[in-house]
C-alpha cells in the first residue's frame, strides 16, 4: 500500500503502514543520531548542553507524534496492538447487492454505490453484480437469475465475515434478483437456544446469509403487457397488440416472458410461478424470508415501467399521488405499508390456458387484454400474501421529467441527478433495518 506521511514533515515523523503495520522508521534512525550527537558534544559546553536540550525536545515531539498516530487507528477502527499490528475490526457484515436492469452495466450504480458506501459505514459490503451485462439480459429472467444466484455465492465465499444479504435492483434487475433468491434459498428449520436467532431460522436464509431489505426501483413485477404498462406505447390498442410478438425478436427469451407469452399455452408463464412456491422454487418464501420488501415506483414520466407493475397494485388501486415531495427527500411523494393479505395461491385455470392460446396466436385487443387480466389479478393474488412499503416518486417537477427511468437510481450523476432524493431514503431505509436489526439482537 502506497504510503503518505499524516504528520507535518518538519517534525521529521513519517509513519509507514506494511501489512496492516505501524512502522516507526525514522524514530529509531533519529534516535541513534541522537545518541551519537550527544557522544561527539561536551556536555559541560554551552553549545553542548543547548544542542541537548533541542534534541530532548524532538524526542518528545516524536512521542506525542506516536501516541496520536495510536490514538487515531483506534478512532479508525483498529487496535493497535503491542507488536505493532493493526487489527481491522471494521469487517463486512452485511452484503448489499446491487442489480441493474436491461442493457445496462455495473457502471449504472457508480453513484449510488459512492452513496451507499458513504451512508452505511463499513459493516455494509456494496457490490454491484457483474454477471447479467448488456445483451446478456435477454436470455430469460431464469437463466440471468442462476447467473446471479452464482456471482452472490462466490461472493459469499470469498468473505467469511458476511452474516446477513439485502438486495437493491433497478428496472428488470428486479426480476432477475427475485429468481436469484428462490436459487439461494434454504428453509432452515433448526431450532436454537436464542430466541432472537431461532426467529431467523424460522424465516429461511438466503446464500447462507440473515435476509434483511429487498428492495425494487421501477421493476415490473406484474410484466409489461396490458394499457400503459409499457408507457411508451401511449396505450395504443395497435402499438400494445405488436408488442407482444415483436418483443421475442428484439430481446430475445426475456421479452416474451415480460410479455406472459412464454412457454407451451397450458403451462403458466414464468412471472405467474414466480408469484408463488411452485416446483422450479420457492419463490415467494424467499421473498418472505426478508425482514422488509420495499417498492419503489415512478407514478409518472416513466417510459418503460408502468405505476401499476412496479407497484404491485390494480388499476384501482392507485391513489392520487401527492405533489409535495417528503421533508429531506425531494422526489418521494407518499410512502404507504400494505400488510399481507390472506388469499389463494395463484392459479392457472383452463379459461386462462385457452387466452393464452390465443394471445400467442391470433393476438388482438380482446384477446390480449383477456389474458392479461387473469394474470395480473393471480400474481397479485401471490404477491399480496406478503406485506410491502410502496414508495411512490414523482419527477413532474424535474428538469427532465421524462428520464424518470434512470433517474429513480441515478444513472449519471450528471443527467438523472434529480433522483438522489431517491437514492437518500433507500440509504436511510436500509440504515433503519440495519438498526432494528442491531436492537432486537441486544436484547
Amino acid at each position: 500500500m502506497a504510503s503518505s506521511s499524516i504528520f507535518p514533515s518538519q517534525y521529521g515523523y513519517s509513519p509507514r503502514f506494511t501489512d496492516g503495520a505501524l512502522v516507526q522508521g525514522s524514530s529509531s534512525s533519529h534516535s541513534s543520531s541522537a545518541s551519537s550527537c550527544r557522544s561527539s558534544l561536551s556536555c559541560s559546553s554551552p553549545l553542548g548542553r543547548r544542542r541537548e536540550l533541542a534534541l530532548t525536545g524532538v524526542n518528545n515531539i516524536w512521542k506525542r507524534q506516536s501516541l496520536r498516530a495510536q490514538a487515531m487507528s483506534n478512532i479508525h477502527g483498529g487496535i493497535l496492538s503491542s507488536n505493532g499490528i493493526l487489527k481491522v475490526k471494521d469487517e463486512p457484515e452485511h452484503l448489499l447487492v446491487l442489480v441493474h436492469g436491461i442493457l445496462a452495466s455495473p457502471s449504472d450504480w457508480t453513484y449510488v454505490e459512492a452513496e451507499l458506501k458513504k451512508h452505511l459505514g463499513k459493516k455494509f459490503l456494496v457490490y454491484a453484480s457483474s454477471s447479467n451485462t448488456y445483451t446478456k439480459t435477454f436470455t430469460g429472467i431464469d437463466g440471468a437469475g442462476k447467473r446471479l444466484a452464482d456471482e452472490v455465492r462466490r461472493v459469499v465465499e470469498m468473505t467469511k465475515s458476511l452474516k446477513k444479504i439485502s438486495f437493491l435492483a433497478h428496472s428488470l434487475g428486479g426480476l432477475f434478483a427475485r429468481y436469484a433468491i428462490a436459487v439461494l434459498y434454504s428453509a432452515n428449520s433448526l431450532s436454537s437456544s436464542d430466541p432472537s436467532e431461532d426467529q431467523k431460522s424460522k424465516r429461511g436464509m438466503i446464500a447462507g446469509l440473515e435476509p434483511i431489505s429487498f428492495i425494487t426501483l421501477a421493476t415490473p413485477h406484474l410484466g409489461v403487457r396490458g394499457k400503459k404498462q409499457l408507457p411508451f406505447l401511449l396505450g395504443v390498442p395497435i402499438l400494445e397488440k405488436l408488442a407482444a410478438p415483436m418483443a421475442p425478436i428484439f430481446v430475445g427469451r426475456t421479452g416474451s416472458q415480460l410479455f406472459l407469452t412464454d412457454g407451451l399455452p397450458n403451462k403458466p408463464p414464468l412471472l405467474l410461478r414466480m408469484a408463488s412456491d411452485c416446483e422450479d422454487g420457492k419463490f415467494l418464501s424467499a421473498l418472505g424470508a426478508f425482514k422488509c420488501r420495499i417498492l419503489y415506483a415512478n407514478v409518472s414520466y416513466d417510459h418503460m415501467v408502468g405505476w401499476r407493475t412496479s407497484s404491485i397494485r390494480r388499476e384501482t388501486e392507485l391513489p392520487k399521488p401527492p405533489r409535495r415531495s417528503l421533508v429531506g427527500y425531494k422526489h418521494v411523494v407518499d410512502v404507504e405499508y400494505c400488510p399481507p393479505v390472506s388469499s389463494e395461491d395463484p392459479h392457472f385455470p383452463p379459461e386462462a390456458a385457452k387466452a393464452k392460446e390465443a394471445a400467442q396466436k391470433v393476438p388482438s385487443t380482446k384477446n390480449t387484454t383477456e389474458y392479461h387480466e387473469i394474470m395480473e389479478e393471480e400474481m397479485i393474488h401471490g404477491l399480496q400474501q406478503l406485506g410491502w412499503r410502496k414508495v411512490d416518486v414523482s419527477f413532474h417537477s424535474a428538469f427532465w421529467p421524462f428520464l424518470a427511468h434512470n433517474n429513480i437510481h441515478v444513472k449519471n450523476e450528471w443527467l438523472h441527478g434529480a433522483g438522489a432524493g431517491v437514492i437518500a431514503h433507500v440509504a436511510d431505509s436500509l440504515k433503519q433495518q440495519e438498526a432494528s436489526t442491531f436492537i432486537a439482537a441486544s436484547l
